[in-house]
């Protein structure tokens, strides 16, 4: 063996414990953390010959990188839709990498029941019943992936044939019909050959991000029939709205289409009791996409993917090898992700749902709204910041009250995240350049919120 490996595989304890004390140093301390830093031009050093050791390695992370890395995993990150990491979903993660399960196949491990376990968890957590079946995926890019690839096959099943088999070109133009699909759904398309304009934009409401149902079920009789693919929002990125999915759940009584929801966060709404309303209908879905690094809060990367149709995930899925087996009544999860190896993501969602229950998570979510709320309250009252839209979950859209162009918009975004105490980012909301405030962070609470508003003022000062 390797003197170097061999040393570290004598001092596994010391080495893991200092680790340990690293990490913990590094959890206590993201209070003080810069939320978020301008990255700086990296040199990359070459490759050594002998190396330095697991312990040099920390060393040299700890003096190289860890200066670099910013404070997401805290409380006043507010970018994009980012979570934290529970305590227990930490644990959960290390003894991932401690027991390195690849759950593929269940000949050799029980991991894959572990994952079974958990997928059901998580669906009795957002309420869906037994006909939806659950796989973990890396995040809800590759959830709406998976989702949208059972669809396309069974558009095929619709006309006798299979896509997995005979390959898309034995389709005629997919059409995609979606109020305000997230970019994840354009690239998804893309991925599977169905093409990015093969969506065909519909009218939301006024004011709104929500589809309007009656457009919907006029694209939908233009269809003459014909199945297409409906792409619903249980929680728009910009400003959290939500498609009346039971109506358009409805329309599946007089029209040939699959239903996916894309629920990456918004599915959360259904441990709040003053919002459950908004995921109404979501059970119908043919499929379904749910994002658990986000308000979960386990660490990156982790998501899963439902659908009814396990036979047509199976069709598109499935790796053919003899040392893998035939899929049967309950398929290995070779044959129902795009990966074959995969480590076991489940295990931080298992821990989290043991050890804080559906009560814990709920806790999350409502303080997560009340924060959110709070600072819309706090922007709305600003004189040099206006709201975009109402706070209607855990978002707060707004922009400068004053010339809201790309380069201001950006510059001020900037300023904020140079100040070090908030992170948000930026978007487009109906033609306006505008930045969102994202809570999903398990720590963030109103002490948090303040600090926050604080922080925007002093930056708006400048515009």
């Amino acid at each position: 063996m390797y003197e170097k490996l061999s040393h570290d595989l004598a001092h596994l304890e010391p080495l893991l414990a200092r680790t340990m004390r690293h990490a913990t140093e590094t959890l206590h301390g993201i209070d003080a953390r810069a939320v978020a830093l301008a990255p700086h031009a990296a040199t990359p050093a070459p490759l050594p010959e002998q190396g330095v050791g697991a312990a040099g390695a920390l060393d040299e992370f700890v003096a190289r990188w860890a200066p670099g890395f910013s404070g997401s995993a805290g409380p006043r990150y507010l970018g994009f839709v980012t979570g934290g990491a529970t305590p227990a979903a930490i644990a959960g993660d290390w003894l991932t990498s401690v027991y390195d399960q690849n759950p593929t196949a269940g000949i050799d491990s029980s991991a894959p029941d572990l994952e079974r376990e958990t997928v059901d968890r998580l669906r009795q957590l957002f309420g869906f019943s037994e006909a939806h079946r659950g796989v973990f995926v890396s995040g809800a890019t590759m959830s709406n992936f998976v989702g949208l690839a059972i669809a396309r096959e069974w558009l095929g099943e619709q006309r006798g044939i299979s896509v997995a088999e005979d390959g898309l070109a034995a389709l005629p133009q997919i059409r995609v019909l979606s109020g305000a699909p997230h970019s994840s759904i354009y690239k998804s398309l893309s991925m599977l050959g169905i093409g990015r304009r093969s969506v065909e934009k519909v009218a939301t409401l006024a004011e709104r991000e929500a589809v309007d149902i009656d457009a919907l079920e006029a694209a939908l009789a233009r269809a003459q029939g014909e199945p297409v693919i409906v792409v619903a929002n249980a929680g728009t990125v910009n400003t959290v709205d939500f498609d009346d999915l039971r109506a358009i759940a409805a329309l599946k009584s007089r029209y040939t289409f699959w239903l996916h929801v894309d629920a990456a966060f918004g599915a959360f709404a259904a441990l709040s009791r003053e919002h459950a309303h908004l995921v109404d209908g979501i059970d119908a879905a043919d499929s379904i996409c749910v994002d658990l690094h986000k308000w979960l809060n386990v660490p990156y990367d982790a998501a899963v993917q439902f659908s009814r149709r396990r036979d047509l995930q199976v069709r598109v899925f499935q790796n053919s090898a003899a040392y893998l087996g035939v899929p049967g009544e309950n398929p290995d999860f070779v044959h129902l992700t795009p990966e074959n190896s995969r480590r076991l993501r489940a295990m931080a969602t298992w821990f989290a749902l043991a050890a804080y229950g559906r009560a814990g998570h709920a806790e999350i979510v409502e303080r997560n709204v009340r924060t959110a709320r709070l600072l819309g309250e706090r922007i709305d009252s600003h004189p040099r910041l206006r709201l975009l839209a109402p706070t209607r979950l855990n978002v707060a859209c707004f922009t400068l009250a004053e010339e809201p162009s790309e380069a201001r918009v950006n510059a001020y975004m900037l300023a904020v995240r140079d100040a070090g105490d908030v992170f948000i980012s930026p978007t487009v909301y109906a033609g306006t350049w505008g930045l969102r405030a994202a809570f999903s962070n398990w720590r963030t609470s109103e002490a948090d919120v303040e600090r926050v508003f604080a922080s925007l003022d002093a930056a708006a000062r400048g515009f």
